[in-house]
């Protein structure tokens, strides 16, 4: 071989390995220096289908028990079968209301879990029902769902009400070498329409994505490259040219018995 192919053959060889670091690391345009506001503006609203826990306490818990859903026991059947309590909870209608005690119906859809404590608040003072009423509302059906090119794809539940695209994708163990660093959408529904807001990896933009704080049903899906892509395409034709040779010979063999 000659010097000049050896030289092109080294040139390949060192770009190849100098743009490979360029498709798979994150954030390559920060500055280590670089200082940015963190957002508050993640408190999610609540939406319809939601499941909510609302409970009142005050010192008076007499006055209160009558604003509390019931606590019931529920068996599990099977061989380590055993009891446990659950407290009943509120679903938010495709009206988007729920149908409080004593309140009655309260529409809830839009509202922060922060605004619905406020409301309960002032109308059970307001009513004069409750003197001194403690109110905490939670999500129960807080989830996220992680697909594609991540190596534990699946369906998370979200204990806090505070997750990023970033915890997401570490909580399903972070993208395979296959998965597309440019290209991760994250699917939404808002007021009746389904949105897809893709978002580049490699770049600090994602922080200023609004779609970087994730609510409640969104899923996160990452796109697999060529690479992957002509893999699945290439093995998908193998499979069918073994089946088509294998009629073949089968067709052949009986022919030739004759």
């Amino acid at each position: 071989m000659r010097p000049l192919q050896y030289t092109y053959i080294l040139l390949i060889l060192f770009f190849s390995s100098c743009m490979a670091p360029k498709r798979v690391i994150y954030f390559q345009d920060a500055d280590v220096r670089n200082e940015s506001m963190v957002t508050d503006d993640y408190e999610l609203k609540i939406k319809k289908d939601d499941v909510l826990s609302i409970v009142v306490t005050s010192k008076n818990p007499e006055l209160v028990k009558v604003f509390n859903s019931p606590i019931v026991n529920v068996s599990v059947s099977g061989a380590s079968a055993s009891g446990s309590q659950k407290v009943l909870s509120y679903t938010v209608g495709v009206d988007g209301f729920i149908n409080f005690p004593v309140l009655g119906k309260i529409k809830v859809e839009g509202m922060t879990r922060k605004e619905l404590v406020e409301y309960i608040e002032t109308s059970l003072i307001k009513n004069d029902y409750v003197k001194d009423p403690i109110v905490t509302v939670q999500f129960l059906n807080f989830k996220v769902s992680v697909l594609g090119e991540v190596k534990n794809p699946g369906c998370y539940e979200i204990e806090s009400e505070r997750i990023t695209i970033l915890d997401a994708i570490s909580k399903a163990g972070d993208l395979t070498i296959n998965g597309k660093r440019d290209k991760v959408a994250v699917i939404r529904e808002t007021d009746g329409k389904r949105v897809v807001t893709y978002h580049d990896l490699r770049s600090s933009d994602i922080f200023d994505s609004p779609c970087f704080y994730l609510q409640q049903n969104d899923v996160v899906y990452v796109e697999p490259n060529k690479a992957k892509s002509s893999q699945s395409g290439i093995f998908s034709n193998v499979s069918l040219w073994i089946s088509i040779i294998s009629v073949s010979l089968s067709v052949a063999s009986v022919l030739f018995l004759r």
